[in-house]
């Protein structure tokens, strides 16, 4: 009897089950490295998928036959809507190609299975979508970092549209990119759709999370879409003469404010990340490193509540005895750049950047700091000179 449902329901006309799949977010680069990157996209139905690779080259994408990669769980090819691709075995600073596809999932029982159609990116009509490997040997690069956007998505298109890849290696997003993260979808319709048509497809994406973004019935999901480089949203990377420590600040309050419902517990994970910087800042990628920036939502100095307090009493001590060159925050809306010399406390500069201006930075033998307004006016420059 269940082989004869089996087969009636494996030899019904595939358009009763299909939906026309469609890839509905996407894709974006996320854990990009030195040899490795991970391509992230959404599908509106559950799907299979995968990604064809190419060096960069005037050939064409169809020249011969290209290398698949697929979205794999403990031997498994996944299927869902949220796929996760990896790259393993990338050369530094190096372009590739790219293509994805999904094959949509109208029927599984048992090992059967019944695929629908295919949805994919294009190169027929278009030039293929690439992206770049870091490279710790390059001397110099230039990345814009913006924050608290809350949502306004017209506000981060004004900060963004003149990226290209010709003069940005990377972008940050330093936090409180939405106000409460309700359902998934919000990360999309919020700013990432607006990152994806910009420039997140080709221009690889650092994700810094705010204390806001711990908000909100999906906010356990977030890390799903921003995924960081050793499982954590705590993390670190070197590209060019720079190493990136980038650091969650975690919530604002105390961990018994009712406004959190007791759910938070931010306390105990900033001692955790106050082990992880004593170890990091004992390593020699990090001590050979010419530059040393933290990127860090909320900001050590300049308020006293409590996780700006309890901020400075776990990390300072240990980034004032690590040479940093710059560290780079958001969080109070509100423009300070802290020299270094001008709070005792702290023992290299802080830039807190505004909520309705963004920053570009070049490195090369020294780092530069512009920050402009959403019409790209320069307000205020900033020059750190490298160590002699």
């Amino acid at each position: 009897m269940r082989s004869t449902c089996l087969l009636f329901f494996f030899c019904l006309p595939l358009f009763l089950f299909s939906q026309d799949i469609q890839i509905t977010n996407g894709p974006y680069i996320q854990r990009i490295g030195e040899t490795e990157a991970t391509i992230i996209w959404t599908t509106n139905n559950d799907a299979i998928t995968w990604l064809e690779l190419a060096p960069a080259g005037d050939d064409s994408f169809y020249a011969t036959e290209r290398p698949r990669y697929y979205d794999i769980s403990h031997g498994n090819r996944v299927i869902g809507k949220l796929h996760h691709i990896t790259l393993k075995g990338l050369s530094p600073g190096t372009t590739y190609r790219y293509r994805i596809f999904s094959k949509e999932v109208v029927g599984y029982a048992g090992h059967r299975i019944l695929f629908g159609t295919i949805a994919s990116s294009e190169v027929y009509s278009r030039n293929p979508l690439s992206f770049t490997t870091l490279d710790r040997n390059k001397k110099a690069f230039s990345f814009r970092v913006v924050n608290d956007i809350h949502g306004k998505s017209d506000n981060l298109r004004a900060m963004l549209n003149d990226v290209k890849k010709e003069n940005t290696d990377l972008v940050i997003f330093n936090g409180d990119m939405i106000s409460t993260l309700n359902d998934e979808k919000e990360i999309f319709t919020g700013f990432m759709d607006t990152a994806v048509e910009l420039f997140a497809k080709e221009i690889p994406l650092f994700y810094t999370r705010g204390n806001h973004e711990t908000r909100g019935r999906a906010n356990s999901k977030l890390y799903d879409y921003f995924p960081g480089s050793n499982g954590k949203f705590y993390y670190a990377f070197r590209h060019g003469p720079v190493f990136f420590l980038v650091l969650d600040s975690g919530e604002d309050k105390p961990d018994s404010d009712i406004e959190y419902s007791e759910l938070s517990q931010f306390d105990n994970y900033r001692d955790e990340q106050k082990e992880w910087i004593e170890t990091v800042i004992t390593t020699s990628e990090f001590r050979s490193a010419p530059f040393r920036i933290v990127i860090m939502h909320i900001p050590p100095a300049g308020s006293t509540w409590h996780g700006t307090q309890d901020i400075a009493r776990k990390f300072l001590p240990l980034l004032n005895k690590a040479n940093i060159d710059l560290m780079l925050s958001g969080h109070t809306h509100n423009y300070k750049y802290i020299d270094k010399g001008e709070d005792q406390n702290i023992h290299f500069p802080v830039l807190i950047n505004d909520d309705e201006t963004y920053l570009d930075i070049t490195v090369d033998s020294r780092i530069e700091v512009q920050q402009k307004d959403m019409l790209g006016k320069t307000l205020h420059t900033h020059i750190i000179n490298g160590k002699k």
